[in-house]
């Protein structure tokens, strides 16, 4: 399903109405969006522990990416993929994000229409080790 070498909890075809678009008549309505999303995580404390507390939890995943859908408001996917991706890894605990948003009903010759992106959280583990240089 996933090309990872790391453990990740995931979250398919999460359906949320939201506005979005550039059109006029696209800012006075809702649209349906589809929404994948795999977070890289380390799962061994909630795989030997089977306690839910030492897991990431994805219903909350899933009621915050759908409250951030219906706020942002944003005109492009692109936009909106960028600025879930950033809340999704400041506010829980993952290395990368795979997230893709797809508009089932923007192309009436297509399935859906969207946008992929993947990003890293910024941290100092996440940091080449820098050598230090030789004092001369």
């Amino acid at each position: 399903m996933f090309h990872t070498e790391s453990d990740v909890v995931f979250v398919k075809g999460l359906k949320v109405e939201a506005v979005i678009g550039v059109y006029a008549w696209e800012r006075a309505i809702t649209q349906p969006l589809l929404i994948d999303i795999a977070l890289e995580t380390d799962i061994s404390s909630a795989a030997a522990s089977d306690d839910v507390n030492d897991a990431l939890n994805y219903k909350a995943v899933c009621d915050d990416v759908s409250e951030w859908c219906q706020a942002i408001k944003a005109q492009l996917l692109e936009h909106l993929a960028g600025k879930i991706a950033d809340k999704l890894l400041t506010k829980y605990a993952c290395r990368k994000i795979t997230l893709s948003i797809a508009k089932p009903t923007a192309i009436k010759q297509a399935d859906a229409v969207g946008v992929q992106i993947t990003r890293y959280a910024n941290t100092i583990e996440d940091q080449p080790i820098k050598e230090k240089a030789n004092d001369a």
